[in-house]
């Protein structure tokens, strides 16, 4: 079961981005090219400038404009034009965020994601993980889980599909996802099995919430735990750029 996507689309204008402004083409030198962003939610076009964006692809960003909107190339289809800002992770960020303080590292079996209709609360991933396990068991010849590696830190949520050894030797980064901590709204395990953890990610732009469910050998507890902690560093860095500390000097 994959992760879940979004087909949306938005645009700020019906004949393009207001500083965006770009035909949509197809680059033919793409080895010329270095990624400096990759996708973390889908996109789909509704414009001719507009480029198709899936979760993964590589995208090489030429332009961020003040309107959240960035002209790039899409290096897996070769295609330029422009797409939401919002829907891309800028790759220094990631490597800063993972080179730094080693994350918390787990390794588990993904089951799938489902679209929830809340933001939290152990009652929705409950009923997520129960439609989830429900569906792979009536599911005839269902494949294996892929086993994934969960990296946590204050950044967020890194998933690593460690099943699929070829494709990933051949792009390293073709299997991984991230998901920013701004955007995760709940986490936990379920309470009658706590070998089952789950967390929801919220919709960049849309209030729309997906349920991503795994299960471990043990406990997950120690992922919950993870989470808890990266979300109280995350917070502790927010309050010290927000309310920053000056030294006082008595005369």
């Amino acid at each position: 079961m994959p992760i879940i996507t979004y087909n949306t689309s938005i645009h700020t204008a019906s004949t393009g981005s207001p500083s965006v402004s770009s035909t949509f083409s197809i680059c033919p030198e793409l080895e010329d090219y270095e990624a400096t962003h990759r996708a973390c939610h889908k996109f789909v076009p509704r414009h001719d400038d507009e480029i198709f964006v899936e979760i993964g692809d590589p995208i090489y960003v030429e332009l961020e404009a003040e309107d959240l909107w960035c002209e790039g190339l899409n290096l897996r289809t070769g295609r330029r034009g422009i797409f939401p800002s919002a829907y891309a992770t800028d790759l220094d960020l990631l490597e800063e965020g993972f080179d730094g303080e080693r994350p918390s590292r787990f390794r588990l079996r993904f089951l799938g994601s489902v679209e929830v209709s809340y933001h939290k609360g152990t009652d929705v991933l409950c009923q997520a993980i129960h439609k989830i396990v429900t569906s792979r068991r009536m599911t005839i010849n269902a494949a294996p889980s892929p086993l994934v590696l969960l990296e946590i830190n204050e950044y967020g949520i890194k998933m690593t599909d460690k099943s699929r050894k070829k494709e990933r030797e051949a792009n390293s980064s073709s299997n991984d996802h991230f998901f920013t901590l701004k955007n995760v709204s709940f986490c936990g395990y379920h309470p009658k099995n706590d070998r089952y953890f789950a967390f929801i990610t919220k919709h960049p732009l849309d209030m729309r919430f997906a349920c991503h469910v795994f299960q471990a050998e043990k406990t997950t507890k120690p992922i919950a735990e993870a989470v808890g902690e990266a979300f109280r560093r995350f917070y502790q860095e927010y309050m010290a750029f927000m309310h920053p500390t000056e030294d006082i000097y008595m005369e």
